[in-house]
């Protein structure tokens, strides 16, 4: 079954967490000094908060599918609606390990279609944040470098934790 998925960046994250566990009515089912995460079940949503260094506000949309058949489902209808796929297997981020696709909207809104494999110790393959480098957080951002179906995919910075 497939589930809704909201990343926001936010400012202050032991006040949005506060917010959030309030509005939903549970606590996060993750929670790292710069991340929290709601798996809530009605409506079934999958809300990501994070402090890693972005613009407050949505950093991406998407849907979380349950099986690799249910993702690469959906990875057709993402083909027909947009010619930058871009695809990432085992991709690190979020403190999870995820085969995911990437495609932006007419607005350049990044959506995320991924299926999770498991829970990582670290919020991706990027140091964490610093005083020093504070928005050392592009784990989950999709590169030229990575595998596209398609045409050619922009190189402007396309989702989670961008």
């Amino acid at each position: 079954m497939k589930r809704f998925h909201v990343h926001v960046g936010v400012n202050d994250l032991e006040e949005s967490v506060q917010f959030y566990s309030r509005m939903f009515g549970i606590a996060p089912s993750v929670l790292k000094p710069d991340y929290a995460k709601w798996m809530v079940e009605d409506p079934r949503l999958n809300f990501a908060i994070s402090a890693r260094g972005s613009q407050p506000g949505v950093n991406h949309l998407g849907i979380q599918v349950d099986t690799d058949a249910e993702l690469q489902g959906v990875r057709d209808q993402l083909v027909a609606a947009d010619q930058g796929l871009v695809a990432e297997v085992g991709a690190n981020c979020c403190y999870a390990k995820s085969d995911k696709y990437w495609v932006t909207d007419p607005q350049g809104l990044a959506w995320e279609t991924f299926h999770s494999l498991g829970s990582i110790p670290m919020f991706g393959t990027d140091p964490e944040p610093s005083i020093e480098s504070p928005a050392a957080s592009s784990c989950c951002t999709p590169t030229q470098s990575k595998a596209t179906v398609g045409a050619e995919v922009p190189t402007r910075s396309r989702g989670c934790c961008a």
